[in-house]
């Protein structure tokens, strides 16, 4: 589980975006960062920018720890096509962000916490690992005995956001699966994400 789950809406203030979307978000009050000193605006240098995309990518993925993040980076430049659009694409294939995609949690953190107490299971196997890689074709299902747990009827309820067409969920069932990795402009981010600028920070 994030140990930033505590203060995850912290991560909006101080990056100055409502970073999920959530009606609830402090951000939507007070837009401007948190300390005696958050009302100040410095306009930020190219490092500042490119480290602050960086930690937008991380936060909203529910602040994926550096040295994952950075060997998702290592992997997106492996690959063929554009950096950019290979990392988010990475980024969407893991567990933690279908469960989320397909509306079963209500929040990145939740579903990281719902997988790692066992509720999930691929291919007819219970998984607890958050990151772990969904392929397409992949089965994705909410176990049995979960189905009717309140974070998942909440989730299911939720109006704030809908299902991405490149995640194929059934809620009667609650099963899920990726039918394709996503191009950028196919995310649904609540906040701009600027994956190339995640690539020019670590290019430096």
């Amino acid at each position: 589980m994030s140990k930033r789950i505590s203060a995850k809406y912290k991560i909006d203030r101080r990056l100055g975006v409502n970073l999920w979307g959530r009606p609830k978000s402090p951000f939507n009050k007070r837009e401007y960062g948190p300390g005696q000193h958050g009302q100040r605006r410095r306009k930020p240098s190219d490092f500042g920018t490119q480290l602050t995309a960086k930690q937008k990518l991380k936060g909203y993925y529910g602040n994926i720890g550096e040295k994952k993040f950075r060997s998702y980076y290592d992997e997106a430049v492996r690959r063929r096509g554009d950096t950019g659009e290979n990392l988010v694409g990475l980024l969407e294939h893991r567990l933690d962000a279908v469960i989320y995609r397909a509306k079963f949690v209500p929040t990145v953190f939740a579903a990281r916490q719902f997988i790692n107490h066992g509720h999930i299971t691929v291919n007819g196997k219970r998984v607890n690992i958050p990151s772990f890689h969904v392929r397409e074709g992949d089965v994705v299902a909410v176990r049995e005995k979960s189905r009717n747990l309140g974070v998942v009827l909440e989730a299911i309820s939720l109006t704030e956001r809908d299902v991405p067409d490149y995640i194929e969920a059934d809620h009667n069932r609650l099963t899920a699966g990726l039918i394709r990795t996503p191009k950028l402009e196919d995310i649904p981010y609540a906040a701009q994400m600027e994956p190339n600028l995640v690539v020019e920070f670590y290019s430096r």
